[in-house]
């Protein structure tokens, strides 16, 4: 009796629960094809077909038929869900004359179309316009605004030779000047005309500082006495020489020292 007391019972083995990784997967696959059929649902629900297009802008060169035509061609049969945003405004920007164009949707059945139009500073050769970023938008315009100034260089020279453009003319408004011509010739040497007759010629080296040069002492001269110039050299290393008109001919009047890159 005494050793059945104090005979240990084995011990018990744990008991394994069912694996619940079965469960773990298959909940999840489960919750996204609810969640995809759902969102099928909703997008078959919104993607209605575009009915509408509203147009908005200060139209002056641009017809708003146009935009229109161009935004249809691009929806391709797609409904206000599917339809490519960035498609209708690539579409709309490559019609003549647009700058920008943003396109948003409508609900429930339309596309909202924001244009805005090329601002030309300038012609560019002979039929040819350049935008206020110095970017040629027309390289062949039907229409061009006869009081724009004419600017010309090599071909890839339109940014460079428009900021400059730009640039110069900012300065010479302040004196009552207008810039009617710039020129940038193959060999890299720039001139402009002004509205008064007068050509000024700064040459390819120092631009920036014969520019400056004129700004501070010769166009005061020009402002005197435009009608009597032809035009004005700051081709010089020291000073500048003035062309002035004698009887219908040209005199010209050279500085210190002759222009070293004419």
């Amino acid at each position: 009796m005494w050793g059945r007391r104090n005979r240990r019972k084995p011990a018990e083995r744990p008991r394994r629960l069912p694996s619940l990784e079965g469960l773990r997967i298959v909940r999840p696959l489960a919750g996204l094809a609810v969640a995809a059929a759902v969102s099928a649902l909703l997008l078959a629900a919104l993607d209605r077909p575009i009915r509408s297009v509203a147009i908005t802008g200060r139209f002056q060169r641009v017809s708003p038929l146009d935009v229109e035509r161009a935004v249809n061609a691009s929806v391709h049969g797609a409904g206000l869900v599917r339809v490519s945003l960035a498609a209708v405004s690539a579409a709309v920007e490559r019609l003549p004359w647009v700058d920008t164009a943003s396109v948003e949707r409508s609900w429930p059945h339309g596309l909202t179309v924001r244009v805005v139009e090329q601002v030309p500073a300038a012609r560019w050769a002979d039929g040819g316009l350049v935008n206020t970023r110095g970017e040629l938008f027309a390289g062949d315009a039907r229409h061009i605004p006869l009081e724009l100034p004419r600017l010309s260089g090599p071909d890839g020279s339109e940014p460079a030779v428009a900021q400059r453009y730009l640039a110069m003319q900012g300065r010479l408004a302040e004196l009552g000047m207008r810039v009617t011509a710039l020129r940038l010739d193959p060999r890299g040497s720039w001139e402009f005309d002004l509205d008064n007759g007068v050509t000024v010629k700064l040459g390819r080296r120092e631009v920036d500082e014969r520019f400056e040069t004129f700004m501070t002492v010769a166009a005061k001269i020009v402002a005197q006495r435009a009608s009597d110039i032809a035009y004005v050299d700051m081709r010089y290393t020291n000073g500048f020489a003035i062309g002035w008109r004698v009887g219908g001919s040209v005199r010209g009047v050279k500085g210190e020292d002759a222009a070293h890159d004419a």
